[in-house]
Protein backbone atom coordinates (compact mmCIF):
# COMPACT_ATOMS: atom_id res chain seq x y z
CA UNK A 1 0.00 0.00 0.00
CA UNK A 2 0.72 3.87 -1.01
CA UNK A 3 1.49 5.64 2.20
CA UNK A 4 -0.06 8.81 2.93
CA UNK A 5 -3.25 7.80 0.81
CA UNK A 6 -5.37 5.79 3.05
CA UNK A 7 -7.93 7.26 5.71
CA UNK A 8 -7.12 6.68 9.28
CA UNK A 9 -8.36 2.99 10.05
CA UNK A 10 -9.01 2.59 13.63
CA UNK A 11 -11.24 1.66 16.39
CA UNK A 12 -14.37 3.71 16.74
CA UNK A 13 -17.19 4.08 19.68
CA UNK A 14 -20.67 4.35 18.18
CA UNK A 15 -23.21 5.73 20.48
CA UNK A 16 -26.92 5.37 20.10
CA UNK A 17 -28.36 9.24 20.95
CA UNK A 18 -32.01 7.61 21.16
CA UNK A 19 -31.33 5.11 23.86
CA UNK A 20 -27.74 5.07 25.08
CA UNK A 21 -26.43 1.90 23.06
CA UNK A 22 -22.42 1.81 22.60
CA UNK A 23 -20.47 0.06 20.74
CA UNK A 24 -17.19 -0.36 18.83
CA UNK A 25 -16.02 -0.74 15.51
CA UNK A 26 -13.43 -0.26 13.46
CA UNK A 27 -14.22 2.78 11.08
CA UNK A 28 -12.39 5.54 8.82
CA UNK A 29 -15.19 8.48 10.00
CA UNK A 30 -14.09 11.55 11.03
CA UNK A 31 -14.67 12.40 14.12
CA UNK A 32 -13.76 15.53 16.90
CA UNK A 33 -14.73 14.58 20.28
CA UNK A 34 -13.73 11.16 22.49
CA UNK A 35 -15.07 9.38 25.36
CA UNK A 36 -14.15 6.76 27.67
CA UNK A 37 -15.68 2.76 26.90
CA UNK A 38 -14.25 -0.09 29.39
CA UNK A 39 -11.39 1.48 30.20
CA UNK A 40 -10.31 2.85 27.26
CA UNK A 41 -10.75 6.26 25.31
CA UNK A 42 -11.99 6.30 21.67
CA UNK A 43 -12.73 8.31 19.15
CA UNK A 44 -16.72 9.17 19.67
CA UNK A 45 -19.52 8.78 16.95
CA UNK A 46 -22.92 9.97 17.48
CA UNK A 47 -25.82 8.16 15.84
CA UNK A 48 -29.64 8.89 15.51
CA UNK A 49 -30.32 4.82 15.41
CA UNK A 50 -28.82 1.80 15.43
CA UNK A 51 -29.89 -1.55 14.99
CA UNK A 52 -31.06 -1.38 19.08
CA UNK A 53 -33.51 1.21 18.36
CA UNK A 54 -34.70 0.87 14.37
CA UNK A 55 -38.04 -0.92 14.51
CA UNK A 56 -36.98 -3.17 11.82
CA UNK A 57 -34.85 -4.94 14.23
CA UNK A 58 -36.21 -4.55 17.38
CA UNK A 59 -39.27 -6.00 16.01
CA UNK A 60 -41.96 -3.05 16.44
CA UNK A 61 -42.33 -1.81 12.85
CA UNK A 62 -45.59 -1.64 11.36
CA UNK A 63 -46.83 -2.59 8.30
CA UNK A 64 -48.48 -0.95 6.37
CA UNK A 65 -51.30 -3.70 4.88
CA UNK A 66 -52.85 -4.15 8.22
CA UNK A 67 -53.53 -0.06 8.53
CA UNK A 68 -56.90 -0.48 7.82
CA UNK A 69 -56.48 -1.42 4.51
CA UNK A 70 -54.98 1.47 3.08
CA UNK A 71 -52.72 0.08 0.32
CA UNK A 72 -55.95 -1.72 -0.75
CA UNK A 73 -58.15 1.43 -1.10
CA UNK A 74 -55.52 2.68 -3.13
CA UNK A 75 -55.24 0.21 -5.62
CA UNK A 76 -59.11 0.37 -6.34
CA UNK A 77 -58.46 3.71 -6.86
CA UNK A 78 -55.48 4.30 -8.62
CA UNK A 79 -54.66 0.64 -9.63
CA UNK A 80 -56.39 0.97 -13.60
CA UNK A 81 -54.48 4.12 -14.65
Amino acid sequence: MKEGIHPAYREVLFVDLSNGFKFVTRSCVNTKETDTFEGKDYPLYKLDTSSESHPFYTGTQKSVDNMGGRVEKFRNRFGKR
